[in-house]
Order: C-alpha cells, then sequence, then structure tokens
C-alpha cells in the first residue's frame, strides 16, 4: 500500500511561522467553550464521540420542523443506490406555497462520521425557505466508518435522482435544484456536482459549498498552519477520513468522487458559492478549488471570512461576521434564482 499513497505532506509544507488572528467577537465565544467540543478525535474515541454527538445534537421531529403550521414537513424512504438500503429524505416546504417551488437538496456537516438530516433544518427553513420560498430536502446519509466510500455519496445520488424523477408529486421545479452542504456535506455537494456530471444525472441549477471539506491530503499549508487553533485538528482531519475511506487512505489514485480536490477537470459544473474561513484548516484547499472551477472556465464566488475558524456562524451565531456570511449566502441563492428565469409567486 505504501508505493501507491501520495508522499507525505511534512515533505513538502512549509512550516508555518504565524496564523492569522481570529475575529475578535468569534474568539471571545471560542474561548468560553469547554475543552470537550475541541479535543482531537482519534480512532480510540471515535465511537464515544459519536455517541456524545447524538446526545447533544437536537434532533427535532416534523411535528417539530412544521412550527405551527408555517411548513409543510414529510419523511421520506426512497429507493437506495444499488446493492444498498432506502435512503431517508425530510422533505419541507412553505405551508401554503404554491409550486412548483425551486429546490434545496442539503448535506449536513459532521466529517462525515456524525449529524443527521433533521438537525440542520430549522436554520434552513428559517433563513432561507420561508424568505426565497423554496423546498428542502435534507439527507440522511449513512456515516462512516460503519459505510465508508463510497456509500455515503451514493445515497445522496439516489435520493437525487429520486427527488428529481418525482419533482411533480413534490411540488418542486426539476430544473431549479440546488445541491448544498456544510463541512462533509459541503464536500458530498461537491462530489454530487462531479458525479452528476459525469452521469449525465440531474443537472444542479448551482452548488452551495460552506467551508467544504475536499483534501484528504493533509498537504495545505492551512492545514498545518491553522491545526488545533480553532475547532478542528490534523488529528480530527485524519481520523474523520480514514473512517471515509478505510484502506483508501491517502491512495495516489483516489477518485475525485471521494475527495474532489483530486479532480483535475471541473469543467461543466454548475455555478458555486464557496466560502471558508481565513483562519481555518480547510481554507486553501477551498480556495484553490474556487480558483480551479474558474480556470476550468466556470461560475464560482469565493468569500473569505477574515478571522473565521470552522463553523464560526453556528458557534457564534450573533456575531457580525456570523450575519455578514448568512446574509451573503442569502444573496447568491436569491440572484441565482433569479437568473433562472422565473420567478414564484408569494406564499400565502
Amino acid at each position: 500500500m505504501s508505493d501507491d499513497r501520495v508522499p507525505s505532506a511534512s515533505d513538502r509544507v512549509p512550516i508555518p511561522e504565524a496564523a492569522p488572528p481570529f475575529d475578535p467577537e468569534l474568539n471571545v465565544v471560542l474561548q468560553a467553550l469547554t475543552k470537550e467540543p475541541r479535543e482531537p478525535i482519534t480512532p480510540d474515541n471515535l465511537e464515544a464521540r459519536r455517541e456524545r454527538d447524538a446526545a447533544s445534537r437536537p434532533r427535532p421531529t416534523a411535528e417539530d420542523l412544521r412550527a405551527d403550521g408555517r411548513f409543510e414537513v414529510t419523511e421520506l424512504r426512497v429507493p437506495g443506490p444499488p446493492d444498498g438500503p432506502d435512503v431517508t429524505l425530510v422533505s419541507a416546504r412553505p405551508a401554503g406555497a404554491a409550486g412548483p417551488l425551486p429546490l434545496l437538496y442539503y448535506m449536513h456537516g459532521g466529517a462525515m462520521i456524525m449529524g443527521n438530516a433533521w438537525s440542520v433544518l430549522p436554520r434552513i427553513l428559517r433563513e432561507w425557505a420561508l424568505p426565497l420560498e423554496l423546498a428542502v430536502i435534507s439527507v440522511e446519509y449513512r456515516l462512516a466508518p460503519r459505510t465508508q466510500y463510497p456509500g455515503p455519496l451514493e445515497d445522496c445520488y439516489a435520493g437525487l435522482v429520486w427527488a428529481a424523477g418525482h419533482a411533480a408529486e413534490l411540488g418542486i421545479d426539476a430544473d431549479r435544484i440546488i445541491i448544498g452542504g456544510k463541512s462533509a456535506g459541503g464536500g458530498l455537494a461537491a462530489a454530487l456536482a462531479l458525479l452528476n456530471r459525469d452521469r449525465g444525472g440531474p443537472e444542479p441549477l448551482g452548488q452551495l459549498l460552506l467551508c467544504p471539506m475536499l483534501d484528504d491530503r493533509d498537504s495545505t499549508f492551512s492545514t498545518h498552519q491553522m491545526s488545533g487553533l480553532g475547532m478542528w485538528d490534523r488529528v480530527s482531519h485524519a481520523t474523520a477520513w480514514k473512517a471515509l475511506l478505510g484502506d483508501r487512505y491517502g491512495a495516489a489514485d483516489l477518485p475525485p468522487y471521494a475527495a474532489p480536490s483530486r479532480a483535475t477537470d471541473l469543467s461543466g459544473l454548475p455555478p458555486a458559492y464557496i466560502e471558508v474561513g481565513s483562519a481555518e484548516m480547510f481554507r486553501d484547499e477551498d480556495v484553490a478549488y474556487a480558483n480551479a472551477i474558474w480556470q476550468a472556465g466556470g461560475r464560482a464566488e469565493l468569500h473569505v471570512w477574515p478571522g473565521a475558524y470552522h463553523g464560526f456562524d453556528g458557534i457564534a451565531p450573533q456575531a457580525a461576521l456570523s450575519r455578514d456570511a448568512r446574509e451573503a449566502r442569502t444573496r447568491w441563492l436569491r440572484r441565482l434564482l433569479a437568473q433562472s428565469g422565473r420567478t414564484n409567486p408569494p406564499v400565502g
């Protein structure tokens, strides 16, 4: 296996001498956190961390998500990938909204090892579905290490194909599907865009990539520069990628669907919104991905939030930088939908 691995990052990455400072407002919240959320995830404590995350992460019921009738919410079980189980999709839309609505097809974060489709929805429904008149589907993909690549991605692809094929009954517009996600979910969204292109699957209107987890190789400057200074470090990073990839971790011939930064052809992709913090490990891989899209002749809007660490807007939602980031995402979504040449009727 050693002959097939990429060269060690330590042979190629300069030793960082300094790191960009955290935004003062974000830093206050970061320093107030207990040590538990910032402890490295290792193979030995992975299962315990998964259990702790599941116990602490709010998981609203469908009734909770309906928010006293403001939203229509349905949990669906749809055919999964070949030789795989059915996939659970959580479908939600503003109550009384006339269709067909554009769809945000969303994949949750959690480093591919944690998280669920329900916990991300209250914020998405409040911030995007209602003001933009969007339908939302959140995907409950299988998690590593119990399910390794390509299982989680194939779950997402199967759900997307099903949703596009049942657009009429879902009340969505199959020509206006935006795929998106945060962190690991952003990596899955980027991989899904590549897979859709190469398989001739449903063609997304855009891809919303929020601090996406794209590169397994531990080879960027920011990976070394920012390790352990915010909410993520190289130990946790390697643990998550090894959980997803197993024996293929670090392999030179790893396909881009497993780690989108491996892609050498980024042509023919839907317009992308890519954001990342200047003070997080994913900075350089995300900036490089946007640049590669531009070099391939594609469209990408890149935001590097100064002094932001990974997951900053969820940890410090009231900070000015977090508010700015949310507004920028919403403006991109609104502009993308307007450029699709159709408008939605007002919510009744």
